[in-house]
């Protein structure tokens, strides 16, 4: 049976391939680790996906700035149809609709015990912590799939209780594998609480996702900052403040005219390494967040950081960005007792109750990223249109189920 997938390919570079049918075996392949190589997963299953989503971080690696190897499978954002379940699979069955972490996690070790999936320590031999599809995590291949096995099911997956339900909100709970959960994660981190102003670095998907998140935690004010005009418009659209940081290189005076002071009690890094200078003329300056940040923070606030920084950047601009060595302020943050928070998102702590909030009506988070389908052939479009800054979350649709089921609502809407 052939599978399409989505693969790095060199940068700027993405397609489609056939990659065949998976089967519950970790195979050698682009970025396998060597000691993955023929690992057994009769505790896994084989999804058909339904919905799978592009990713900036995916993005790091289609731009060059990472040392993913050509041929990896791309994506770690996965929701499917379970297919075929392994033997050692005893409570998830053929037919249930599931959210996949993009942790992968045994649920064995001592890490995954607390709830630290995000660092579990039997998945990578490199270092604690996995992800499908994504450079130095194993080699556990991606998810940009017509079909894709997914390892340790018992204990990872997040099963939709109503299958007919979970396809109607299909567009929403596709978001439960990484953005809502990191953007909420981002939120928690930084202490967002009722009343609580709020500054959120980059309105793409995940900066977004957190503003949402902070206004679902009861945040009083939520501002957000980015060099985009059409994405600061999309944080517009939900009720966030946003301030223009190409027009604009005094993030604290612009805070001032919204709060009546330049500071703010948390603040959520959702840029990462790439970040740029604010200005007009301002190039790349990948501490410019985190400088900034602790520098709108109030003593003794929090900062959550679940944008992405990395230990090899090839693309960077200096040897010591390369390696991950930041000029940071620390200096500045030790003085303001700032609370810090970084490393990948614990999915498994907070996708269950962020997919009540989406069942009940709650959460809008498709709405607040402006979720758009495509198809698994129009990838590699997304991701050019993706780098170019539209303000468009991607969500591919392998199979074309989720579309079908929309046309389907919008066909009834008329007739009822």
């Amino acid at each position: 049976m052939s599978n399409k997938a989505v693969a790095y390919v060199e940068p700027g570079v993405v397609e489609v391939r056939d990659i065949g049918y998976p089967d519950l075996v970790l195979h050698d392949g682009p970025g396998v680790n060597p000691l993955n190589v023929g690992r057994k997963c009769n505790h896994g299953v084989i999804l058909k996906v339904i919905t799978t989503n592009i990713c900036g971080s995916d993005q790091h690696m289609v731009r060059g700035r990472t040392t993913a190897p050509s041929g990896l499978v791309l994506g770690h954002e996965i929701t499917g149809e379970v297919i075929e379940v392994g033997s050692d699979v005893e409570f998830i069955k053929v037919g249930d609709i599931v959210s996949v972490p993009f942790n992968i996690a045994c649920g064995r070790c001592e890490n995954c015990r607390k709830q630290d999936t995000h660092i579990c320590l039997n998945v990578n031999p490199d270092r604690p912590g996995s992800a499908y599809g994504y450079v130095d995590m194993g080699g556990w291949v991606g998810g940009q799939s017509e079909y894709v096995m997914v390892p340790y099911a018992d204990f990872q997956l997040l099963r939709f209780p109503d299958r007919e339900a979970a396809l109607d909100k299909i567009l929403d709970l596709t978001m439960l594998s990484d953005i809502f959960p990191t953007g909420y994660h981002g939120a928690v981190s930084a202490g967002v609480k009722t009343g609580s102003t709020v500054y959120v670095a980059g309105a793409g998907p995940v900066g977004l996702a957190a503003a949402h998140s902070a206004q679902l935690l009861g945040a009083s004010v939520v501002i957000v900052g980015d060099l985009n005009a059409e994405r600061l418009a999309q944080a517009r659209s939900f009720g966030c403040e946003t301030v223009n940081l190409r027009e604009h290189d005094n993030l604290g005076e612009q805070i001032e005219q919204i709060l009546g002071i330049p500071e703010v009690d948390c603040a959520i890094d959702a840029v990462g390494f790439e970040a740029s200078g604010h200005g007009k003329d301002a190039g790349e300056a990948p501490a410019t967040v985190l400088n900034t940040i602790m520098d709108i923070t109030r003593a003794g606030g929090r900062l959550g950081i679940p944008g992405l920084y990395v230990t090899g950047d090839p693309g960077a601009a200096d040897k010591d960005a390369q390696e991950g060595t930041l000029k940071i302020r620390f200096g500045l943050g030790f003085a303001k007792a700032h609370h810090f928070v970084t490393g990948q998102t614990p999915v498994m702590r907070y996708n269950r109750d962020l997919m009540k909030a989406i069942l009940s009506g709650r959460a809008q988070i498709a709405k607040a990223v402006n979720a758009t389908l495509i198809s698994i052939d129009q990838a590699p479009e997304g991701y050019k249109s993706f780098d170019g800054g539209v303000s468009r979350k991607f969500v591919i649709d392998p199979h074309g189920t989720a579309r079908k089921r929309l046309e389907m609502e919008a066909s009834d809407a008329v007739f009822s």
